[in-house]
């Protein structure tokens, strides 16, 4: 016997569409729907609301490649950071990641993505241009590449260094090897070859 509904199309609709949402699948989708509509007024309301501001207000930043609500972005914008100082990420997440972090107090660079041929995508679809292009007008000595450790994220790492070439700016990446906290007998082959190669003085 085929499945039949158990709501109307507008729940099932909001069912789907929370289903799309990374960490989310058709259950827990059905759980946070329930949830929402079982607290209206505290939940699903205050949500919707916040959806449409986001949906009006939100844009992405001219000069870095962020998301925020003004243009240029918060961060651009904020003097306090250091001038000359740029992190190049691949998203928006590793931005907000490294905030959390609170390390360095610079400013950003998103690409979009990496650099992958299998999918079609090269320099042309990334913000590398508009990178070269800062670099090569503004006031920055340094260049981290906070880029994922991956075939295509060091390929695009590897680009970014050769299109640098040329210009006055000090590259580098972020440290690779054995993370705060991890013990040997659990990390892979390749993090262990990686930290021993980049070993430092004690």
């Amino acid at each position: 016997m085929a499945n039949s509904k158990v709501a109307g199309p507008e729940i099932e609709r909001l069912i789907q569409l929370l289903a799309r949402l990374p960490g989310l699948g058709p259950r827990s989708a059905r759980r946070a729907a329930l949830q929402m509509i079982k607290k209206k007024e505290q939940l699903l309301v205050p949500l919707a609301e916040a959806m449409g501001v986001a949906v009006e207000k939100i844009g992405v930043c001219e000069t870095c490649g962020t998301v925020d609500t003004t243009n240029p972005c918060a961060i651009c914008t904020d003097p306090r950071r250091d001038q000359s100082m740029l992190i190049v990420v691949e998203d928006v997440a590793d931005l907000w990641a490294l905030e959390r972090a609170a390390a360095v107090n610079a400013r950003y660079h998103v690409l979009g993505g990496n650099l992958s041929p299998l999918d079609g995508i090269g320099p042309e679809d990334l913000n590398i241009d508009s990178l070269i292009e800062r670099c090569r007008l503004g006031d920055i000595s340094e260049v981290i590449l906070a880029i994922n450790a991956t075939v295509e994220g060091q390929t695009t790492a590897h680009y970014i260094m050769d299109r640098l070439a040329g210009i006055e700016v000090n590259v580098t990446r972020l440290a690779h090897g054995v993370p705060v906290g991890g013990e040997l007998d659990y990390l892979d082959e390749g993090t262990l070859a990686q930290a021993l190669k980049a070993r430092t003085q004690f």
